[in-house]
């Protein structure tokens, strides 16, 4: 099996180590998700959004190509290679402001593109491996506010607008909340208990 995992993290997924001022829980869950997958014996391709100076925003040149259904760019066209092979396609950030950051979004923007990982008459996954999709997101916000407050707009990006649309239906979500007003040890034993669903 072959996996893909989309990081977005300012500090990259290199911070997985225990550095002040410079450690992220989140690259930490995709460290050992990464071992616990290589361990199975499967392959893992992690796309390192930052550590790749992958740009977000849409240029005018870039928008024409995508409206005829072309990669935007080279780095673009890689990614979509890539996520070609997959057999579980794995997006990891951290939540800001109730959804995903910038960088998530504009890949999704120019990425899960029309023309090229789907058909925009019918809406249709080219994905022909029918990909599983997960989930796995940090948060300061409570789960229940999160829920109940402020709806899971997420889940509807996500889970609805997005992957459900274009018939990718096997999606599941795993959010870490309040991870910050965890002890360390708590956070440790987080880690040492984290499976993938």
């Amino acid at each position: 099996m072959k996996t893909v995992i989309i990081f977005d993290h300012p500090y990259t997924a290199a911070a997985w180590q225990d550095v002040p001022h410079h450690r992220s829980f989140l690259a930490a869950l995709a460290h050992r998700l990464q071992q616990q997958l290589e361990d199975q014996q499967q392959t893992v391709d992690l796309i390192d959004l930052h550590a790749d100076g992958f740009d977000p925003v849409m240029s005018a040149e870039e928008l024409q190509r995508w409206r005829q259904g072309k990669p935007v760019n080279d780095q673009v066209a890689d990614y979509q290679r890539r996520l070609k092979a997959a057999d579980r396609i794995i997006l990891m950030f951290p939540v800001w402001w109730e959804v995903m950051p910038a960088m998530t979004k504009g890949f999704l923007d120019k990425v899960y593109a029309k023309g090229q990982l789907y058909t925009a008459a019918d809406m249709r996954t080219t994905l022909t491996r029918d990909p599983q999709i997960r989930v796995i997101t940090t948060m300061s916000t409570p789960g229940w506010a999160y829920r109940w407050v402020f709806g899971a707009p997420l889940l509807k990006a996500l889970h609805r607008g997005t992957f459900m649309k274009t018939r990718l239906r096997h999606f599941k979500w795993q959010n870490f909340a309040q991870v910050e007003k965890l002890a360390p040890a708590q956070r440790t034993a987080l880690l040492t208990n984290f499976r993938l669903k």
